[in-house]
This record gives structure tokens, sequence and C-alpha cells, in this order.
């Protein structure tokens, strides 16, 4: 086995996709049992059956329709209309768009590189430090994970669900746990960002009814789509499935008919580039379910739990090292990939510890959300270095107080529960 195991070390440092390493183990581990390798194919069966993951591709492409679209610029113009005047008023700004465009997209470095276009020169011109800057679009790129319809969310749900382990976990009480730890994220970044650029002198924009209403009536097929989707999940009309279908189709119909921003020969394209990531999503998935069907039966999630449990025996000092661990795994793999191959291994172990699955989902996804950008490989550091043409190692000083304001908002979120679960309840 150890043989094995340095094997599918190799062929993963040679550059083999993951979906391909995740596949091999199973394999070879269902083959070492004795168990047919059809047991593969039934996994990606089950979860194809699973109602809600229709939901993935849906509002994956519609994300993709609103990055291609005239949305990114009407969305900041909006936010600047209502905000602009505050002091700090553009770093606020800058936090509520990217947290709201990332929420829908799904993707950090689809934020950082629609919106780092329109921010970064407006945070030049208004006179602001170009530090502060480039460390607040690098981080706030990756806000927005924690709130629906984030596809990170919802994929954890539905690992969570296959597994089984703990109470039952479901899309629509992850999307409610992840609202109030969410905002408190955008409130410390909003609060420090404002207090960091007090003395800062430059012409506040006065707040203008004008300005307001015009950017009103610019955003306004924008503005209904929040509350169409959450209102409708949060007020019981429709599933998260249908949630997602009814947000292609708004997001068509404006975008497609009656805006005419994205021409109808282009829509191929950008479907194509949209199921590209999700067909990495959906491969991975179900490999990694296959993977986990054979730890489970080989009793690997028992085992770990009692080696960790001999070492550490309170859930305080667990969430404390696992804090850590997953800063470290959100440096070095994507949050999808991190979701699926993980939360198998840690769910079990933290429901031992006591710990609800749904605080898990949201202390797993806030700690994720930083390693983004968490210095010296954090994945956003490399794509705002390419946006920009800043050298790495000036974005990695950039970011670091709002990593340690970020950080010290991961642990109120790990260590008050009630944060995530108290509007569930």
């Amino acid at each position: 086995m150890i043989a094995v195991s340095l094997a599918l070390l190799a062929i993963a440092l040679l550059g083999a996709p993951l979906f391909v390493v995740i596949a091999a183990s199973a394999l070879t581990g269902f083959a070492s049992k004795g168990i047919d390798l059809s047991a593969v194919v039934i996994e990606f069966h089950r979860i194809a059956e699973t109602p809600v993951l229709v939901a993935i591709p849906l509002f994956t492409f519609a994300g993709y329709l609103l990055g291609e679209s005239g949305a990114p610029q009407r969305i900041v113009r909006l936010t600047q209309a209502f905000l602009g005047w505050l002091p700090g008023g553009l770093a606020i700004v800058a936090i509520a768009t990217c947290a709201l465009f990332t929420a829908f997209t799904g993707a950090s470095g689809v934020t950082i590189i629609a919106l780092g276009a329109l921010l970064y020169p407006a945070f030049q011109y208004a006179g602001y430090p170009e530090r502060f800057s480039l460390g607040l679009i690098t981080s706030s790129g990756s806000l927005g994970v924690l709130f629906a319809p984030s596809l990170p969310l919802i994929l954890y749900g539905i690992v969570a669900q296959q597994l089984g382990v703990g109470r039952p976990v479901s899309i629509e009480q992850l999307f409610v746990a992840g609202l109030l730890p969410g905002l408190l994220m955008l409130v410390m970044l909003g609060a420090w960002s404002v207090w960091r650029n007090r003395g800062l002198r430059t012409p506040i924009a006065a707040f203008s009814w004008a300005e307001a209403f015009g950017a009103v009536r610019e955003s306004a097929w924008e503005i209904p789509l929040p509350f169409v989707v959450l209102g409708g999940i949060y007020g019981g009309f429709f599933a998260v499935s249908e949630a997602a279908a009814v947000t292609v189709i708004y997001v068509l119909v404006v975008e497609v008919l009656v805006l005419r921003e994205i021409p109808p020969a282009r829509l191929p394209e950008i479907m194509r580039r949209s199921m590209v990531l999700v067909g990495a999503v959906l491969a991975i998935l179900g490999m990694a379910l296959a993977s986990t069907n054979y730890l489970i039966d080989a009793e690997v999630p028992a085992r770990l739990f009692e080696a960790v449990r001999s070492q550490i025996s309170s859930p305080l000092t667990f969430l404390l090292v696992l804090n850590a661990f997953l800063l470290v795994l959100g440096m070095i793999l994507d949050i999808f990939s991190a979701i699926v191959i993980m939360i198998p291994l840690i769910l079990p172990m933290a429901v031992g510890y006591g710990i609800d699955p749904l605080h898990l989902g949201i202390v797993f996804l806030a700690n994720m959300q930083i390693g983004y950008f968490t210095p010296p490989v954090g994945m956003n550091l490399f794509i705002a270095s390419h946006r920009f043409g800043k050298p790495v190692l000036e974005l990695c000083r950039a970011v670091l107080p709002f990593f340690f304001i970020l950080l010290a908002s991961v642990l109120i979120i790990t260590y008050w529960p009630a944060l995530s679960l108290a509007l569930v309840r």
C-alpha cells in the first residue's frame, strides 16, 4: 500500500489532473478489498440523482453571464452613489461590490479581473495609498463566499448530505448560517479601512439625489435579482435548484434580450467556459465521494479521529489546529477541491468533538476565503499580480493588514458558534 501511495504522489507531482489522482486512489482501494470497480460509477449515478446538484451549473452560467455584461460597472456606480459620500466611502464601495459579485459568480479570481479595472483607477484618483488599494482589492476579491447563492456553500451542503454525518444539513440552512459571519467580515474590514484612511484629505463626493436616481435607473434590471433569488428561497416559494433556474432565465432575458449587452452568438462560448469549471468540479466530486466510500469501509475517518483525539482532547484546541490547517490548505488548493477532498475526513472528526456540521461549514469556508490571498502562495496574489502588473512580493506586503483583520474575524466565527447558528435556530 505504501508503494501505491508513493506512485499516486509521484503522478500528482508530475502534473496529473486532481480527479485522475483521486480516481486512481479509489480504484486501487476498491481493488485491494475485492470490491467491484463499478462502485465508482455507482457513486457518479448517486450524486447525479441529487436534486440540488443542478443548481451548480445554472448558478455558474448565470455568474459568467453577469461577468461578461456591463453589470460590474453598474454595481460599482450604484454602490458609489449610495456609499461614496461616507468617509472612506470608496473602500466601503469596493468591499460591498466585491462581496456581492463573488457571491453570484462563485469565483474570487473573476471578481479581481472584472472589478479591478474599475476600482484600482478610482482609488488612485481619490488619492488612496497604492499599497492600501492593492491590498483591499486583492483581499476583497474573496469576500462573498459566505453569502448565498455562493457555489462553495452549495457544494459543502451536497458533500455533507452525501456523508450523512451528524445532524442533517440543508442548502437553505447554510445560506442563512453564512449571513451573520459574512457580515462580520465585511464590517470589520470596512471599519478598519475607514479608520486607516481617516486623515485622507481628498474631496469626498457629496450625496446627490440625481446621481442616486441615475444609478438606480441604470441598474434597474440588476437590483431585483438578489431579492427575487434570496427572497424566493427564504420565503419558501422555490427550492435552491428552482432559484438557480430562475436566475439563469432572468439574467439571459435581461442581458441578451433587454439590454442586449451579450450577443446571442457569444452564448455558446460563455456556456463552454462556465461548463469547463462545472465539469472539473463534478468530476472531482464524483471521484472524491467514491474514494470516501472506500475510506469509510476501511474505517479511516474513525482511526483518524482516534489518533487526533489521543493528542487533542478539547474541541477548542481542535478548532484552533483546524484553522491553522485550513489556512495552509487554502493557499495550495482551490476551494472546490478542498471541499470534496477534505470534508469527508474533517466532518466526522468535528462531529466527534460535538461541533455542529453547519458551524463547521462556515468555519471551513471562512478559512478558505482568506486562504485565497494568504502570503506567500495564495492564488489571488498571483491573479492580482498579473492584473495590476505588480510583483507578488509587493502584493504580499499589501494584503498583510487585511489578512490579520479577517483572521481575527475567523477566530470570532470559530469560537462564537451562535453567530452561525442563531438565525438557523
